[in-house]
């Protein structure tokens, strides 16, 4: 039986109170969240990521900094939909001081490895 066929048949006894549980975990879990920005342990380190590539967020946002535009960017990265950087500018505008973070931490290591 698929996952989402056996989380409906669990839902479906469960008391009121327990749903509502249920329902501030989920809502925790998606504070916070940015359609189309995900993090996967082990693909680019487990940073925000746009789906269905490995470019992470703090990428695009640093190339922004750097003066690329929207169109610069979809024209080097392909595989990107104006509807990626959207999202990616949403991420980094609900989530700035964790890629600056990464930004200049990914900076730094890229001068000690000249």
């Amino acid at each position: 039986m698929p996952v989402l066929e056996e989380v409906e048949l669990m839902l479906s006894q469960l008391s009121t109170g327990e749903k509502a549980q249920i329902l501030q975990w989920i809502a925790q879990d998606l504070s916070g969240a940015v359609p189309g920005i995900e993090r996967t342990p082990g693909v680019v380190g487990g940073e925000p990521r746009i789906v269905r590539t490995r470019i992470p967020v703090w990428v695009l946002v640093q190339a922004r900094k750097l003066g690329l535009n929207d169109s610069d960017l979809l024209v080097s990265y392909p595989t990107l939909r104006a509807e990626d950087l959207a999202n990616a500018w949403a991420y980094y505008r609900s989530h700035r001081n964790e890629i600056d973070t990464q930004i200049v931490e990914n900076e730094s290591e890229g001068e000690r490895s000249w």
